[in-house]
Protein backbone atom coordinates (compact mmCIF):
# COMPACT_ATOMS: atom_id res chain seq x y z
CA UNK A 1 0.00 0.00 0.00
CA UNK A 2 1.04 3.64 -0.69
CA UNK A 3 0.93 6.05 2.31
CA UNK A 4 0.82 9.65 2.48
CA UNK A 5 0.94 12.58 4.18
CA UNK A 6 -1.70 14.91 6.02
CA UNK A 7 -2.93 17.85 4.69
CA UNK A 8 -1.37 17.21 1.15
CA UNK A 9 -3.33 17.19 -1.72
CA UNK A 10 -2.88 13.60 -2.23
CA UNK A 11 -3.70 12.91 1.48
CA UNK A 12 -5.48 9.86 2.73
CA UNK A 13 -8.47 11.58 4.51
CA UNK A 14 -10.93 9.40 7.17
CA UNK A 15 -13.91 11.56 8.21
CA UNK A 16 -15.26 10.38 12.03
CA UNK A 17 -18.63 10.69 12.25
CA UNK A 18 -19.06 10.44 16.19
CA UNK A 19 -15.63 11.64 18.03
CA UNK A 20 -16.18 9.92 21.50
CA UNK A 21 -13.25 7.60 23.24
CA UNK A 22 -13.30 5.38 20.75
CA UNK A 23 -13.21 7.60 17.48
CA UNK A 24 -10.52 9.15 19.32
CA UNK A 25 -8.54 5.74 19.49
CA UNK A 26 -9.40 5.12 15.83
CA UNK A 27 -7.52 8.52 15.25
CA UNK A 28 -4.98 8.18 16.73
CA UNK A 29 -3.96 4.83 15.13
CA UNK A 30 -4.58 6.74 11.99
CA UNK A 31 -2.32 9.53 12.51
CA UNK A 32 -0.10 6.34 13.00
CA UNK A 33 -0.38 5.93 9.50
CA UNK A 34 -0.03 9.10 8.13
CA UNK A 35 -3.69 9.68 7.58
CA UNK A 36 -5.15 12.98 7.86
CA UNK A 37 -8.37 12.71 10.12
CA UNK A 38 -11.37 15.15 9.91
CA UNK A 39 -13.36 14.56 13.27
CA UNK A 40 -16.92 15.34 13.66
CA UNK A 41 -19.67 15.52 16.56
CA UNK A 42 -22.41 17.26 17.85
CA UNK A 43 -20.38 19.44 20.50
CA UNK A 44 -17.25 21.08 20.33
CA UNK A 45 -13.89 19.52 22.11
CA UNK A 46 -14.75 15.98 21.65
CA UNK A 47 -12.32 13.58 22.72
CA UNK A 48 -11.02 12.85 18.92
CA UNK A 49 -11.49 16.22 18.12
CA UNK A 50 -8.20 16.71 20.44
CA UNK A 51 -6.04 14.45 17.87
CA UNK A 52 -7.64 15.23 14.54
CA UNK A 53 -6.43 17.82 11.70
CA UNK A 54 -9.55 19.26 11.47
CA UNK A 55 -13.17 19.18 13.71
CA UNK A 56 -16.41 20.08 13.39
CA UNK A 57 -19.46 20.16 15.77
CA UNK A 58 -22.94 20.00 13.45
CA UNK A 59 -26.19 18.27 13.79
CA UNK A 60 -25.36 14.80 12.56
CA UNK A 61 -29.07 13.83 11.86
CA UNK A 62 -29.19 17.06 9.69
CA UNK A 63 -28.92 15.46 6.08
CA UNK A 64 -27.61 18.28 4.38
CA UNK A 65 -25.12 19.40 6.58
CA UNK A 66 -23.23 16.19 6.96
CA UNK A 67 -23.48 15.98 2.97
CA UNK A 68 -21.85 19.21 2.94
CA UNK A 69 -19.20 18.79 5.19
CA UNK A 70 -18.33 15.20 3.36
CA UNK A 71 -18.56 17.70 -0.27
CA UNK A 72 -16.50 20.52 1.85
CA UNK A 73 -13.77 17.48 2.79
CA UNK A 74 -13.91 14.49 0.11
CA UNK A 75 -12.98 11.99 2.75
CA UNK A 76 -11.30 8.38 1.65
CA UNK A 77 -13.40 6.62 4.00
CA UNK A 78 -16.32 7.85 6.31
CA UNK A 79 -16.17 6.08 9.73
CA UNK A 80 -20.02 6.44 11.02
CA UNK A 81 -19.09 5.94 15.18
CA UNK A 82 -22.11 6.49 16.73
CA UNK A 83 -25.94 5.35 15.73
CA UNK A 84 -27.63 9.13 16.09
CA UNK A 85 -26.47 10.07 11.90
CA UNK A 86 -28.98 10.73 8.97
CA UNK A 87 -28.71 7.19 7.51
CA UNK A 88 -29.38 9.24 4.25
CA UNK A 89 -26.85 11.26 4.35
CA UNK A 90 -24.93 8.00 4.44
CA UNK A 91 -27.02 6.57 1.25
CA UNK A 92 -26.53 9.67 -0.99
CA UNK A 93 -22.74 10.03 0.44
CA UNK A 94 -22.23 5.97 -1.18
CA UNK A 95 -24.45 6.89 -4.08
CA UNK A 96 -22.29 10.20 -4.75
CA UNK A 97 -19.04 8.01 -4.54
CA UNK A 98 -17.94 8.09 -1.29
CA UNK A 99 -16.62 5.03 0.76
CA UNK A 100 -18.67 4.34 3.57
CA UNK A 101 -17.23 1.98 6.41
CA UNK A 102 -18.34 -0.75 6.18
CA UNK A 103 -21.22 0.56 3.72
CA UNK A 104 -24.07 2.52 4.53
CA UNK A 105 -26.50 -0.62 4.37
CA UNK A 106 -24.92 -2.42 6.96
CA UNK A 107 -24.93 0.87 9.16
CA UNK A 108 -28.94 1.01 8.46
CA UNK A 109 -29.10 -1.86 9.01
CA UNK A 110 -26.64 -2.26 12.90
CA UNK A 111 -27.99 1.38 14.15
CA UNK A 112 -31.52 0.38 14.47
CA UNK A 113 -31.92 -3.03 16.56
CA UNK A 114 -34.97 -3.47 14.69
CA UNK A 115 -33.42 -3.60 11.31
CA UNK A 116 -29.94 -5.90 12.69
CA UNK A 117 -32.81 -7.96 15.00
CA UNK A 118 -35.25 -8.71 11.59
CA UNK A 119 -32.09 -9.48 9.66
CA UNK A 120 -30.15 -11.89 11.98
CA UNK A 121 -33.63 -13.82 12.82
CA UNK A 122 -35.79 -14.10 9.75
CA UNK A 123 -33.11 -13.27 6.95
CA UNK A 124 -30.44 -15.08 8.27
CA UNK A 125 -32.13 -17.24 10.88
CA UNK A 126 -30.22 -17.36 13.69
CA UNK A 127 -30.55 -18.19 17.36
CA UNK A 128 -31.93 -15.25 19.14
CA UNK A 129 -34.31 -14.23 22.23
CA UNK A 130 -37.76 -13.41 21.39
CA UNK A 131 -38.92 -10.05 20.54
CA UNK A 132 -41.50 -7.75 19.44
CA UNK A 133 -41.63 -4.06 18.63
CA UNK A 134 -43.86 -1.51 19.94
CA UNK A 135 -44.26 2.01 19.55
CA UNK A 136 -47.10 2.82 22.16
CA UNK A 137 -47.58 2.28 25.78
CA UNK A 138 -50.40 0.42 25.52
CA UNK A 139 -48.23 -1.84 23.40
CA UNK A 140 -45.73 -2.20 25.44
CA UNK A 141 -48.00 -3.36 28.00
CA UNK A 142 -49.43 -5.91 25.60
CA UNK A 143 -46.16 -6.98 24.28
CA UNK A 144 -44.58 -7.53 27.40
CA UNK A 145 -47.65 -10.17 29.11
CA UNK A 146 -47.24 -11.77 25.37
CA UNK A 147 -42.93 -11.97 25.95
CA UNK A 148 -43.60 -12.59 29.52
CA UNK A 149 -41.68 -11.30 32.30
CA UNK A 150 -38.97 -10.15 33.18
CA UNK A 151 -38.35 -8.66 30.18
CA UNK A 152 -35.82 -5.86 28.65
CA UNK A 153 -36.74 -3.05 26.83
CA UNK A 154 -34.87 -0.91 24.89
CA UNK A 155 -35.06 2.30 22.40
CA UNK A 156 -34.57 0.57 18.47
CA UNK A 157 -32.12 3.84 18.26
CA UNK A 158 -29.58 4.39 21.11
CA UNK A 159 -26.26 3.56 22.54
CA UNK A 160 -23.77 3.17 25.57
CA UNK A 161 -27.02 1.81 27.08
CA UNK A 162 -29.18 4.88 27.31
CA UNK A 163 -32.80 4.25 27.75
CA UNK A 164 -32.47 0.17 28.37
CA UNK A 165 -33.84 -1.29 31.26
CA UNK A 166 -35.56 -4.59 32.27
CA UNK A 167 -39.44 -4.74 33.73
CA UNK A 168 -39.59 -7.30 36.51
CA UNK A 169 -43.53 -7.08 36.70
CA UNK A 170 -46.70 -5.28 34.80
CA UNK A 171 -45.87 -2.40 37.44
CA UNK A 172 -42.66 -1.13 36.13
CA UNK A 173 -43.71 -1.05 32.43
CA UNK A 174 -43.93 2.67 32.58
CA UNK A 175 -41.03 3.29 34.14
CA UNK A 176 -39.57 1.32 31.52
CA UNK A 177 -41.34 3.56 28.87
CA UNK A 178 -39.97 6.52 30.91
CA UNK A 179 -36.22 5.44 30.35
CA UNK A 180 -36.66 4.86 26.82
CA UNK A 181 -37.00 8.45 26.44
CA UNK A 182 -33.45 8.89 27.30
CA UNK A 183 -32.23 7.58 23.95
CA UNK A 184 -29.35 8.45 22.32
CA UNK A 185 -30.98 8.82 19.13
CA UNK A 186 -34.97 7.18 18.26
CA UNK A 187 -37.08 6.53 21.01
CA UNK A 188 -40.40 6.35 18.75
CA UNK A 189 -39.90 2.89 18.69
CA UNK A 190 -38.99 0.15 21.10
CA UNK A 191 -37.61 -3.57 21.13
CA UNK A 192 -39.31 -5.59 23.91
CA UNK A 193 -36.57 -9.11 24.32
CA UNK A 194 -37.58 -12.10 25.78
CA UNK A 195 -35.08 -11.98 28.91
CA UNK A 196 -32.39 -14.93 28.79
CA UNK A 197 -31.30 -16.21 31.88
CA UNK A 198 -27.78 -16.83 30.43
CA UNK A 199 -24.80 -17.63 32.28
CA UNK A 200 -22.35 -14.82 30.48
CA UNK A 201 -22.60 -12.54 27.73
CA UNK A 202 -19.38 -12.19 25.29
CA UNK A 203 -18.49 -9.54 22.59
CA UNK A 204 -16.65 -11.25 20.01
CA UNK A 205 -14.30 -8.34 17.77
CA UNK A 206 -14.76 -9.72 14.18
CA UNK A 207 -12.55 -8.10 11.46
CA UNK A 208 -12.97 -8.97 8.01
CA UNK A 209 -12.10 -7.41 4.53
CA UNK A 210 -10.18 -8.88 1.21
CA UNK A 211 -8.17 -10.48 3.19
CA UNK A 212 -10.36 -12.43 4.82
CA UNK A 213 -11.97 -12.70 8.82
CA UNK A 214 -9.98 -12.89 11.85
CA UNK A 215 -11.40 -12.94 15.56
CA UNK A 216 -10.13 -11.62 18.72
CA UNK A 217 -10.58 -13.97 22.01
CA UNK A 218 -14.02 -13.13 22.99
CA UNK A 219 -14.28 -10.69 25.52
CA UNK A 220 -16.44 -11.20 28.81
CA UNK A 221 -18.24 -8.49 30.35
CA UNK A 222 -20.39 -6.41 33.00
CA UNK A 223 -23.18 -4.35 32.15
CA UNK A 224 -25.50 -2.33 34.51
CA UNK A 225 -28.13 -0.62 32.32
CA UNK A 226 -26.43 -1.31 29.10
CA UNK A 227 -23.38 0.22 29.46
CA UNK A 228 -20.00 -1.89 30.48
CA UNK A 229 -18.65 -1.36 33.38
CA UNK A 230 -15.63 -3.95 33.11
CA UNK A 231 -14.66 -5.87 30.52
CA UNK A 232 -12.14 -9.16 30.46
CA UNK A 233 -10.24 -10.98 27.68
CA UNK A 234 -10.31 -13.83 27.05
CA UNK A 235 -13.45 -15.02 28.57
CA UNK A 236 -13.15 -18.60 29.14
CA UNK A 237 -16.18 -20.70 27.03
CA UNK A 238 -16.19 -24.52 25.68
CA UNK A 239 -14.77 -25.40 22.02
CA UNK A 240 -18.39 -25.76 21.39
CA UNK A 241 -19.77 -22.58 22.30
CA UNK A 242 -17.04 -20.36 21.17
CA UNK A 243 -17.40 -22.21 17.43
CA UNK A 244 -20.56 -20.97 17.29
CA UNK A 245 -20.11 -17.76 17.94
CA UNK A 246 -17.52 -17.56 15.63
CA UNK A 247 -19.65 -19.13 13.33
CA UNK A 248 -22.56 -16.98 13.86
CA UNK A 249 -20.18 -13.88 13.78
CA UNK A 250 -19.22 -14.50 10.21
CA UNK A 251 -22.59 -15.37 8.88
CA UNK A 252 -23.60 -11.84 9.92
CA UNK A 253 -20.73 -9.80 9.09
CA UNK A 254 -20.70 -11.77 5.39
CA UNK A 255 -24.52 -10.86 5.51
CA UNK A 256 -23.45 -7.46 5.74
CA UNK A 257 -19.93 -7.47 3.98
CA UNK A 258 -17.95 -4.42 3.94
CA UNK A 259 -14.65 -3.67 5.72
CA UNK A 260 -13.92 -2.77 9.14
CA UNK A 261 -14.02 -4.28 12.67
CA UNK A 262 -17.40 -5.28 14.10
CA UNK A 263 -18.51 -5.67 17.72
CA UNK A 264 -20.84 -8.76 17.64
CA UNK A 265 -22.56 -9.30 21.06
CA UNK A 266 -24.11 -12.93 22.63
CA UNK A 267 -25.70 -14.16 25.32
CA UNK A 268 -24.46 -17.64 26.15
CA UNK A 269 -26.17 -20.49 28.54
CA UNK A 270 -24.81 -23.34 28.68
CA UNK A 271 -24.14 -23.97 24.98
CA UNK A 272 -26.11 -22.38 23.33
CA UNK A 273 -25.36 -19.00 22.00
CA UNK A 274 -27.79 -16.62 21.24
CA UNK A 275 -27.13 -13.35 19.10
CA UNK A 276 -28.01 -10.27 20.99
CA UNK A 277 -26.48 -6.80 19.13
CA UNK A 278 -23.89 -6.05 16.54
CA UNK A 279 -21.97 -2.62 16.08
CA UNK A 280 -19.95 -1.98 12.96
CA UNK A 281 -17.32 -0.07 14.64
CA UNK A 282 -15.03 -0.48 17.58
CA UNK A 283 -17.13 -1.78 20.74
CA UNK A 284 -16.40 -0.01 24.33
CA UNK A 285 -15.57 -3.53 25.98
CA UNK A 286 -12.81 -3.93 23.04
CA UNK A 287 -10.91 -1.36 24.67
CA UNK A 288 -9.32 -4.09 26.87
CA UNK A 289 -7.41 -4.54 23.67
CA UNK A 290 -5.61 -1.57 24.23
CA UNK A 291 -3.73 -3.58 26.61
CA UNK A 292 -3.80 -7.25 25.44
CA UNK A 293 -3.01 -7.27 21.86
CA UNK A 294 -0.18 -5.97 19.90
CA UNK A 295 -2.91 -4.70 17.53
CA UNK A 296 -5.77 -2.79 19.54
CA UNK A 297 -9.81 -3.38 18.31
CA UNK A 298 -8.97 0.04 16.66
CA UNK A 299 -5.81 -0.63 14.83
CA UNK A 300 -7.26 -3.94 13.39
CA UNK A 301 -10.27 -1.62 12.64
CA UNK A 302 -7.71 0.53 10.63
CA UNK A 303 -6.14 -2.23 9.39
CA UNK A 304 -9.13 -3.76 7.62
CA UNK A 305 -10.38 -0.24 6.48
CA UNK A 306 -6.80 0.07 4.36
CA UNK A 307 -6.80 -3.88 3.04
CA UNK A 308 -4.00 -4.43 5.19
CA UNK A 309 -3.39 -8.25 6.83
CA UNK A 310 -5.32 -8.71 9.75
CA UNK A 311 -2.42 -10.59 12.02
CA UNK A 312 -1.77 -9.18 15.24
CA UNK A 313 -0.25 -11.06 18.38
CA UNK A 314 -1.79 -11.69 21.81
CA UNK A 315 -0.17 -10.63 24.91
CA UNK A 316 -2.31 -11.78 27.52
CA UNK A 317 -5.04 -11.98 29.55
CA UNK A 318 -6.01 -8.36 31.06
CA UNK A 319 -9.15 -6.69 31.94
CA UNK A 320 -10.58 -3.02 31.43
CA UNK A 321 -12.83 -0.83 33.86
CA UNK A 322 -14.65 2.03 33.22
CA UNK A 323 -14.65 5.02 35.20
CA UNK A 324 -17.88 7.20 35.43
CA UNK A 325 -18.23 10.72 36.77
CA UNK A 326 -19.86 11.17 40.15
CA UNK A 327 -20.01 15.11 39.81
CA UNK A 328 -21.12 17.62 37.61
CA UNK A 329 -18.50 19.23 35.73
CA UNK A 330 -17.46 22.15 33.25
CA UNK A 331 -13.49 21.93 33.99
CA UNK A 332 -13.82 18.19 35.08
CA UNK A 333 -10.73 17.17 36.83
CA UNK A 334 -9.81 13.21 37.67
CA UNK A 335 -7.82 12.62 40.97
CA UNK A 336 -5.77 9.19 40.13
CA UNK A 337 -3.37 7.58 42.35
CA UNK A 338 0.32 6.85 41.15
CA UNK A 339 -0.33 3.17 41.60
CA UNK A 340 -3.00 3.02 39.11
CA UNK A 341 0.32 3.33 36.57
CA UNK A 342 2.88 0.26 36.68
CA UNK A 343 4.86 -2.04 34.56
CA UNK A 344 1.40 -3.96 33.28
CA UNK A 345 -1.23 -1.38 34.73
CA UNK A 346 -2.46 2.19 33.18
CA UNK A 347 -5.25 4.65 33.07
CA UNK A 348 -7.02 5.89 29.53
CA UNK A 349 -8.18 9.57 30.39
CA UNK A 350 -10.77 10.21 27.25
CA UNK A 351 -10.35 14.23 28.06
CA UNK A 352 -14.20 15.29 27.63
CA UNK A 353 -14.74 18.78 27.90
CA UNK A 354 -17.64 18.33 30.61
CA UNK A 355 -18.92 15.57 32.84
CA UNK A 356 -22.04 14.74 34.63
CA UNK A 357 -22.80 12.04 36.83
CA UNK A 358 -22.68 8.81 35.22
CA UNK A 359 -20.47 9.56 32.51
CA UNK A 360 -17.32 7.83 31.28
CA UNK A 361 -14.33 9.55 31.36
CA UNK A 362 -11.51 7.26 31.73
CA UNK A 363 -10.81 3.43 32.09
CA UNK A 364 -8.12 1.76 33.72
CA UNK A 365 -6.50 -1.28 31.77
CA UNK A 366 -4.58 -4.17 33.57
CA UNK A 367 -2.97 -7.42 32.15
CA UNK A 368 -2.42 -10.48 34.71
CA UNK A 369 -4.48 -13.44 34.81
CA UNK A 370 -7.95 -12.70 34.25
CA UNK A 371 -9.07 -12.97 38.02
CA UNK A 372 -6.63 -11.00 39.57
CA UNK A 373 -6.64 -8.06 36.35
CA UNK A 374 -10.37 -7.89 37.31
CA UNK A 375 -9.66 -6.99 40.45
CA UNK A 376 -7.11 -5.09 39.86
CA UNK A 377 -9.10 -3.07 37.22
CA UNK A 378 -11.78 -2.78 39.58
CA UNK A 379 -9.47 -1.15 42.43
CA UNK A 380 -7.85 1.10 40.19
CA UNK A 381 -11.44 2.84 39.14
CA UNK A 382 -12.30 3.09 42.74
CA UNK A 383 -9.20 5.02 43.54
CA UNK A 384 -10.35 7.47 41.07
CA UNK A 385 -12.34 10.53 42.16
CA UNK A 386 -13.29 14.06 39.95
CA UNK A 387 -14.52 17.45 40.80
Amino acid sequence: MTFTTPLQQNAIKIMLLGSGELGKEVAIEAQRLGIEVIAVDKYENAPAHLVANRSYAINMQDKDAVLALIEKEQPSFILPEVEAISIAALFEAEARGFHVIPNAEAVNKTMNRKNIRVFAAEELDLKTSKYEFVTTLDGLKVVAERIGFPCVIKPVMSSSGHGQSIAKSAAELERSWEMAKEARGDASELIVEEFIPFDYEITLLTVRNETGTTFCDAIGHVQKDGDFILSWQPMQMTPEALQKAQEIAKAVTDGLGGRGIFGVEFFVKDNEVYFSELSPRPHDTGMVTLITQSQSEFALHLRAILGLPLDFTTYGSGACGAYKAKNESHTPTLEIPDSAFTKDSFVRVFGKPESHVGRRMAVSLVLDEVEEAKKRATAIVESISDR
